[in-house]
């Protein structure tokens, strides 16, 4: 773990050596306002003053009072040391200090932090996808091993706080990621790590998706408490089955008008515990989530691309990082795998061509093998009673025209009618869909 000790206000650049009682320290300061000095390798930091304890994360504080004499060349530093005594793990250890006639062990400080600052949601499924960036990056890149080379910073967003209502009726993929994109603005963190479904296709200045991992299986699932379902036609007339989106809205009426869909969301454990709890008969969820969570057991039926066309980009992890940050893309960009990028980059192609949201029922999905992309594509009335499809293939490196085409041969086929009376029954039903599920 890493503990960070605020030493105080100092003028940029400035590197600092000093000694008190049996503790000789150094560090390099960095351009921020703060003097942070950090001691790894110990579960606990004992002193004259409270200690840093590495489980709570309460930070240990110490005022350092500098006053500078004559150019930087010649600058001098009045400083009080920290006495302190450590248990360490040497593997943990990046620098030494000798404790003199205290024989406790080694303690290293740092004064540059993380080298890279991570941005997420703090859901158990964006949780467990900022740790295997991490875990990419410490294996693909020595110097980012260590535990507090790469840093977790846990975003709350909007989508998450405002779980009581519909996603078409509060804005749609932004929801998820207008908080992040402040911090990554801000320089708050240096990326972003997303599922790529929540991602709007209009990104904010200054920033790109450089960036996707392997990607998971993109298919459905249906989860059902009665084992006598096994897919959407097999749901009794009447029937609830819970769902945020309306892309698989559109779907499951399409397939069976007679059940009736109601506003399901939270994260996966949430759903889940709905769902046992008899709010309603059914749910589908991407298997990638569940799979990342090694949650399988909860599937009944994994839903193939002709039951259940899954959203675009689904399955798919993304770094956003600042454009111009060479520093970080350096890093990012050694852990792109090709084929998912280029099927991902046509199927936002084809969301953007039809100014795709989470309002829109939408689906489309490419596979990339052997250099050659096959694209499906779907658009549907959120009643499923109208659906429009367009399928294409071609050379990968084509993925941006192949998406594209395909979304403007849909919207040329649906008419440009079709998308405002969509649009208008999405504000009609918001409302409605608004309200908590009862047990059938």
């Amino acid at each position: 773990m890493n503990a960070p000790v605020l030493l105080g206000n100092r003028p940029a650049g400035l590197i600092v050596a000093g000694c008190c009682g049996f503790l000789i320290w150094s560090a390099t300061v960095g351009t921020s306002s703060d003097f942070v000095v950090n001691l790894r390798g110990s579960s606990k930091v004992t002193s004259n003053r409270p200690s840093y304890d590495f489980d709570t994360g309460a930070a240990l504080e110490t005022p350092l009072s500098s006053k500078l004499a004559g150019s930087c060349l010649t600058a001098s530093l009045l400083a009080v040391g920290v006495a302190c005594t450590a248990r360490i793990q040497s593997r943990r250890v990046q620098g030494s200090v000798s404790l003199g006639r205290q024989s406790a062990g080694t303690v290293a400080c740092r004064a540059e932090g993380p080298i890279l600052k991570l941005g997420t949601r703090g859901s158990p499924l964006a949780l467990a996808q900022a740790y295997e960036a991490k875990r990419r990056l410490g294996e693909a890149f020595p110097e980012l091993a260590p535990e507090d080379a790469v840093e977790i910073r846990i975003i709350s967003t909007t989508g998450d706080q405002r779980l009581e209502i519909p996603l078409a009726a509060i804005g749609g993929k932004g929801l998820f990621t207008r908080e992040l994109d402040v911090a990554l603005a801000s320089n708050e963190v240096d990326f972003c790590v997303h599922s790529t479904k929540d991602v709007p296709t209009d990104l904010i200045p200054n920033s790109e998706l450089c960036t996707m991992l392997p990607r998971e299986d993109t298919r459905d699932v249906l989860i059902s408490g009665d084992d006598s379902i096994k897919c959407i036609e097999d749901f009794p007339d009447g029937s609830l089955i819970g769902t945020a989106s309306l892309r698989r809205q559109a779907q499951i009426y399409a397939k069976n008008p007679n059940v009736k869909c109601v506003n399901f969301r939270g994260n996966v454990q949430t759903r889940l515990r709905k769902l046992q709890g008899g709010d309603v008969k059914g749910t589908f969820l991407a298997y990638a989530g569940l799979k990342r969570m090694s949650m399988e057991e909860h599937v009944t039926k994994i839903m193939e691309w002709d039951e259940m066309l899954p959203a675009v980009s689904q399955g798919a992890i993304s770094f956003q990082c600042r454009s111009d940050d060479e520093r970080v893309l350096k890093y990012l960009k050694q852990l792109n795998h090709q084929p998912t990028f280029e099927a991902v980059t046509c199927e936002r192609s084809f969301l953007a061509a039809l100014d795709g949201n989470c309002k829109t029922p939408i689906a489309g999905q490419a596979k990339v093998e052997n250099g050659e992309l096959t694209f499906l594509g779907l658009v549907a009335s959120p009643d499923g009673q109208r659906v429009f499809r367009a399928e294409r293939k071609g050379s990968a490196s084509d993925a941006i025209e192949i998406g594209r085409d395909a979304g403007l041969e849909v919207r040329k086929e649906a008419g440009e009618k079709f998308f405002e009376e969509m649009q208008a029954y999405v504000q009609e039903v918001a409302a409605a869909a608004n309200t908590k599920p009862v047990k059938s």
